[in-house]
């Protein structure tokens, strides 16, 4: 590495550039070697950034989803999506109905894939730069009940229930819920309404 080399590293490691500086050598030698003009360069450089950072960004939103593993429409079993039309699974797919602020309920006894589909859209909207969170609603219950006892109710809320654009509960109806809890999840649905969607599942 020579002197110009290490005072580039220098600028990109000031301005957060560490894609670039993975890539810029590269760049540089296909630059002279196809005789790229200096905006040709420049835009080749730029295009290289924002394709790393688009790439970590997904990657952030997919971990702070925290899908308990990942699942994609490409190996859903559609066998399984008794009274689901293709359609109407297709149309959830496009996450159109997040983009009006709908919210949709996947309904079914267990093992027909109702965890899988949730999944799958919430990836999907992941994807597409929207941030999504994943929770059982055993697990939502139990974090709003912790959090009032510790006099953070309001932050866990807005953190984790009304900070999602797309939020995800499973299994609403496979545990009672005590009336208090009841109570919790209806004022959860309220106060996210108009602010995001939902996918909900239940038997």
């Amino acid at each position: 590495m020579n002197l110009q080399q290490e005072r580039i590293d220098d600028h990109c490691q000031s301005l957060k550039l560490e894609g670039l500086m993975q890539r810029y050598v590269a760049l540089a030698s296909d630059a002279a070697a196809k005789q790229w003009s200096f905006l040709d360069f420049l835009e080749h450089v730029l295009a290289h950034e924002r394709e790393i950072r688009q790439v970590r960004s997904r990657q952030t939103l997919v971990r702070m989803a925290a899908f308990p593993a990942i699942k994609t429409l490409d190996d859903y079993d559609y066998s399984f999506a008794v009274g689901a039309p293709r359609k109407a699974i297709d149309e959830l797919a496009t996450l159109r109905f997040i983009e009006r602020g709908e919210n949709a309920v996947l309904l079914g006894p267990s093992g027909v894939g109702k965890t899988h589909l949730a999944i799958a859209i919430g990836y999907a909207a992941t994807q597409a730069g929207i941030k999504t969170k994943f929770i059982t609603a055993a697990d939502l219950m139990l974090q709003l009940e912790a959090a009032r006892r510790q006099e953070r109710y309001d932050a866990v809320l807005r953190h984790n229930v009304l900070g999602p654009r797309l939020l995800i509960v499973d299994e609403i109806g496979y545990l009672p819920l005590s009336e208090d809890q009841a109570s919790h999840f209806f004022q959860i649905v309220a106060k996210r309404y108009e602010r995001g969607s939902m996918i909900l599942t239940s038997n």
